[in-house]
């Protein structure tokens, strides 16, 4: 599997781009920005994008779409309640690009439309809900509460050397795996959610305390 993680501006946004070389295909999810940058890419390695997704609907994840399904006529993918898509998905649903293998996880907590990718089982897009050393910002506590859920009963049920690769560069490093989280993202090691919330009302204190850019 070919995997790219690219930097296509915004607030760190990560777009990524992943194909399949045998197949000549490709794939790139959460492209908000600088969709020349994708095409470029996809000419560079001979490929031919056929799939645009999006972990969640929020702009900066999703506005450089359209100029990208015209350019290529690849089918929009994204969780079933995001506007003007091709392809809906739903907790569990499982995507082919060529051999590679990807499944969706319905994770709302930062947005009710956020899914995580799972690709071949290996290599986790986890959008905005986590990020390496963070979480993604929750509107209001009942969010808060369907993200903790999210996080603990999706995405902790993963394999430790899972790779986590997030839609932002907001932590210490560009990708992390889930050992790795579950042993020392903060938010991940609270008791419960009563402790996760008040973290989440406390964090810039908590960096503030512990030196977290």
């Amino acid at each position: 599997m070919l995997f790219e993680q690219i930097a296509i501006g915004g607030n760190r946004n990560f777009a990524y781009l992943f194909g399949d070389a045998d197949a000549g295909v490709a794939a790139a999810v959460d492209v908000g920005y600088s969709p020349e940058v994708i095409l470029d890419r996809c000419v560079d390695m001979g490929l031919e994008l056929t799939h645009i997704f999006a972990t969640h609907s929020h702009y900066d994840h999703v506005d450089a779409v359209p100029a990208l399904r015209a350019a290529t006529g690849a089918v929009f993918v994204a969780y079933r309640t995001v506007p003007d898509i091709d392809l809906p998905l739903d907790d569990g649903d499982v995507v082919r690009v060529g051999s590679i293998t990807v499944r969706a996880i319905h994770c709302p907590g930062h947005s009710p439309d956020s899914i995580a990718l799972l690709l071949n089982d290996a290599k986790l897009i986890s959008g905005d809900e986590l990020f390496v050393g963070k979480i993604g910002g929750t509107a209001h506590e009942s969010s808060a509460r369907q993200q903790y859920h999210s996080l603990h009963q999706k995405l902790m049920t993963l394999d430790d050397a899972v790779e986590v690769w997030p839609g932002h560069d907001f932590g210490v490093s560009s990708h992390s795996t889930i050992g790795a989280e579950r042993a020392g993202n903060p938010f991940l090691t609270q008791p419960d959610f009563d402790a996760f919330w008040h973290l989440k009302k406390n964090w810039n204190d908590y960096k503030r305390e512990h030196g977290i850019k």
